[in-house]
Order: structure tokens, then sequence, then C-alpha cells
């Protein structure tokens, strides 16, 4: 069969050429069930659709297609995914304000009560003003307003890492002061997470310790203190061993949800130690591929299960490669190729946070990970983003 022009891409190449791709075939993967894996907790940290036709500046007044964003949340409630809200992939701490965030968290409450998904929520600081020094009591306080309000509308707080708790705690026992209060008032059990440096610089030396591997002592013994108020810890430090070290040292029931996005497979399968739940970033982009894969452990099918979601790990790899934080692009840059939005466009312009060539090879290896339900419809899209970077195309 002949190609066709729609079919192919003119994709930019490392050494400053340009190359004729086609991309294969629409993957083969189960129908959406909407039930949760049996084995694992699998929630994906959810992006937010930006309205480009919005009045205003849209870096100062970012504006949320709610349409656009409830409907992601619904596929990957589809899947038998939890959502994870209004956290790091939405744009938390950027250009996701409080603000927006609280009407994302109600929002999206109302829709996981409508189809009865399970779904958690960012408790942070970001009402505070991030120009100003906060004392531990008022970073306290900002905290437990988040966690009430989530609590009041049924979902479960994910204690996220504090840019000014980071700033003004003195040690290890500030951060214990603030926390203790924190887990004290919880009305049912909470998720902590841990954000490592590489995710976000302002977070350097939390928990009192520049290097992680000297924090886990204060990480566990909090965790200890409150067990009967820890659902679990998200583990965010793209460091695997730790990751299993701070596993191994965590009261039964507590769980260590994975957001490591380069070595989830082997953390969510497991070995002899254990194995990790998940709360990933990635999972927004791959939740078809991820619930096939879960889908497989649940049946202990585990060649099935490396099979799917080996060639998902280069292409997490890059679209998590330094600096991290860029990562919300390319997570988007998919959702528009797989027609969950219509422009490839984000909250405060931040699609401009990577380059033409880094979305070329995200093109490559989504395509080779089967991350591209519709490949005809998906080259089709490229193509403009491509065109906008002045590489013409066939």
């Amino acid at each position: 069969m002949a190609i066709t022009a729609a079919q192919q891409l003119a994709l930019p190449t490392a050494d400053g050429g340009v190359e004729r791709y086609v991309p294969g075939a629409a993957p083969e993967l189960p129908a959406p069930t909407g039930k949760p894996p049996r084995t694992r907790v699998a929630i994906a940290a959810a992006h937010v659709v930006c309205d480009p036709l919005a009045p205003g500046d849209p870096i100062a007044e970012p504006a949320i297609d709610w349409d656009a964003t409830l409907a992601y949340r619904r596929h990957l409630w589809s899947y038998g995914l939890g959502v994870a809200e209004a956290m790091d992939t939405s744009q938390r701490g950027g250009a996701l304000t409080w603000p927006l965030a609280q009407e994302l968290i109600k929002r999206s409450a109302a829709e996981a009560t409508a189809v009865g998904g399970r779904l958690v929520c960012g408790a942070a600081t970001d009402q505070l003003d991030p120009a100003a020094p906060a004392p531990l009591e008022e970073i306290t306080a900002a905290y437990l307003e988040q966690c009430t309000l989530i609590e009041g509308v049924g979902a479960t707080p994910v204690v996220m890492c504090s840019r000014h708790l980071a700033r003004t705690a003195r040690g290890a026992e500030d951060y214990r002061r603030v926390y203790d209060e924190v887990l004290g008032e919880a009305s049912g059990p909470v998720m902590l997470h841990w954000l490592g440096e590489v995710f976000d610089p302002a977070l350097r030396g939390y928990w009192g310790a520049v290097d992680p591997a000297e924090a886990i002592d204060a990480v566990a013994d909090l965790i200890a203190a409150h067990a009967e108020r820890v659902d679990g810890i998200k583990v965010s430090l793209l460091d695997d061993e730790l990751e299993r070290e701070l596993r191994d040292r965590l009261p039964d029931g507590v769980r260590v949800y994975t957001g490591d996005d380069f070595n989830y497979p082997t953390l969510i399968r497991g070995d002899e130690r254990g194995h990790s739940d998940a709360l990933l970033g990635i999972f927004d982009a791959i939740a078809p591929v991820a619930a096939a894969a879960l889908g497989a452990l649940d049946a202990g099918d585990l060649e099935r299960y490396d099979e799917l979601f080996a060639p998902t790990v280069p292409l997490a790899r890059h679209i998590f490669a330094a600096p991290t934080g860029s990562y919300k692009a390319g997570v988007v840059l998919l959702a528009y190729l797989n027609g969950h939005q219509s422009h490839f466009r984000m909250l405060g312009g931040m699609e401009s946070a990577r380059s033409a060539l880094h979305y070329a090879e995200l093109f490559r290896l989504a395509d080779r990970a089967g991350v591209l339900a519709d490949p005809e419809r998906a080259a089709a899209r490229m193509r403009p983003v491509l065109e906008l970077a002045g590489i013409e195309q066939p």
C-alpha cells in the first residue's frame, strides 16, 4: 500500500539533518473497563488543558478549558487509574495558582463522585506570598487550610513539599514540628510526598538534609509516629535504591507510591523485598498501556507486563530528562497528539520549554512504545508543531 503524505513526517535529527519518518501501526490494547488493578494501587498525576482563546495575558491570567480538563480525568478513570489532582503535572507551583487549584479540586471532586473514580489532591502552602519569608506557624496554617478544603470535597490530601518550609526550616526538627501538627489534625489518612531537588531546585535540603540518603531517618520516623494517619508516601527522587530502602523501613500497611518516572516498571513489579504502588506523571501520558500492563500483572503474566512497559521507559526518560521540571510539556504534547485536546498550548506558555528536536524524538519514542492511539492522526497533528519551528513537511 502506498504511503500518503499525511502519514509521513519530516523529523529533525541530532546532527542537524531531517529524516523522513512513517509511524507504525496502532497498538492493540484492551478496551477500557473502568476497573482498577487488583494487585497494585495506580494513580496518574493529571495535566490541565489551558484555554487558548481566553482573553487577557496568558501568563499573568492563565485560564483552564474546564470541559477538556475534566474529560481527560474521565479518560484516566475509564482505564481504572486513580487521579492525582492539582499536583506537579498540572503545573502546580507554576502557572496553576492556588485560586485556580481550588476550583480544579472542587470540579474534579464532583466528577470523581459522578463516576466513582478515586481522587487524591495536592495540599501545599502556595496561598502564601512566594517572595516573603513565612514563619512555621503560617506554613502549618496554610497546609491545614488546604487539607481541610480537600477533605471537605471527599478527596484524600497529598501533603506536598513546601517551598516556604524549605526556605524557613533550620533543621529536621522544624520539618517534624510542622508535619506533626498537620498529620495530627487530619480527619482521615493522608498521603505524603517527597519531591526531590531534581524536580524542583527550591526543595534542596528538604527534611533537613541536602543528601536524600541522610533524610531517610527523619521521614521514616515521622511516618512511624503517625502510621495510622498516613496511607502512604509518594517518592519522587529518581533513585530506585533509595526508594527501596525507605520502603523497607515503613510500618506495615503504609504504602510507597513510586513517583520514579525512570524506574517504575521494576519498582511496581517488585522483588523479594516487596513492591511499590504508583502515583506517576508518566501514567497521564501512557494510561492505556499502563492499564494493560497492570492487568497483565494481575493475571500473573510477567512476560506481557515487561513487554508492554519496557518500550515506555525510553519515552519516559526522554520526557523527564533534565531540566526535569519541563516534563509537563511532553505530557501535554502526547495528549494533543492522541486527540484529547484540540491544541498544543499550555498555561503560561510552557509548551516552549522544550525544543523541536526534543519533541521530534518524543514522537519517535511514543510511536515505538505503542502510545500513539491513532498514528495517522498523531502525524497530522505533529505536522503544524514542526512547521511552526520552520521544518517543512511533505
